[in-house]
């Protein structure tokens, strides 16, 4: 049995972690932690039913709990600190926060080299969102470009998305290994509508964003070539759907030495 904290435990995500370990059979809500809610009951914040458990202010009470990974589904600011808790504390980290840092994830990657804890860092928990990104890197060395749509809820604050980034960032890393050079170029020579041929991304990749009501998570990846094209896509309708991806990486994120960043590496036997 592990003991597992969630950390943003009243937020959505949070919330929805929350219920996802306690009716997992081999994993035990030990600890919920939200400054917003502290004080609160966990029943007070769940549908159904809940564990007796009061909701704390601070990440000490994860110790006191003696919990084994902690699940954090906060905000970006004050991440590097909080990281560092764990690592000093020997807590497993399991983190889906969106737009952290390359800075705090390579602070991050030093602290848990040097601590008897591990992390796992993914911009997108969702099996089928880590499984594009396979496909996207099958596809990358034979096609001749891509543009990546990534569209999500209208409360989302950054942009583009750290799923986004990351698909970005594989592909451009697939193309590099294979040795099949950079993507053909950008033709636009004119352009009537500041941003419309959305953002760069690593080697060149256009990235463009949406943001709607209605939506939740979504990222279509488009790739061309002469004569035909590959679309990719992938869609999240409900936050359960990242909830198999954070039960995999809270069972396996004690295997995985250092920081892990992306799910995919997960995926592997």
């Amino acid at each position: 049995m592990i003991r597992v904290g969630v950390v943003g435990a009243a937020g959505r995500m949070g919330r929805t972690t929350c219920a996802a370990v306690q009716e997992a059979e081999d994993l035990e809500l030990a600890c919920a932690v939200d400054p917003a809610a502290a004080g609160l009951e966990l029943s007070d914040i769940l549908d159904g039913q809940s564990p007796a458990l009061a909701v704390t202010d601070g990440l000490a009470s994860l110790d006191a709990a003696l919990c084994e990974v902690v699940v954090d589904f906060t905000v970006a600011a004050g991440m590097s600190e909080r990281l560092e808790f764990y690592a000093d504390h020997g807590i497993h980290a399991v983190v889906g926060t969106s737009g952290i840092a390359p800075s705090v994830v390579e602070r991050a990657s030093a602290v848990f080299e040097a601590s008897a804890a591990n992390c796992v860092i993914a911009p997108n928990f969702a099996l089928g969102a880590a499984l594009l990104t396979r496909f996207c890197e099958l596809a990358a060395p034979v096609m001749d470009n891509v543009e990546i749509v990534e569209l999500h809820h209208d409360a989302k604050v950054d942009a583009p998305s750290g799923t986004a980034l990351h698909t970005a960032e594989r592909i451009a890393l697939a193309r590099e290994a294979s040795g099949a050079g950079p993507f053909s170029a950008d033709p636009t020579t004119e352009v009537h509508l500041e941003g419309a041929r959305g953002g760069l991304g690593p080697m060149g990749i256009r990235i463009h964003a949406v943001r709607l009501p209605g939506l939740v998570a979504h990222e279509e990846v488009v790739f061309g070539a002469s004569g035909q094209t590959l679309t990719i896509r992938h869609d999240s309708f409900d936050r359960r759907s990242f909830m198999p991806g954070v039960l995999l990486a809270i069972r396996r994120v004690a295997e995985r030495p250092g920081l892990t960043f992306g799910l995919g590496a997960l995926l592997d036997p």
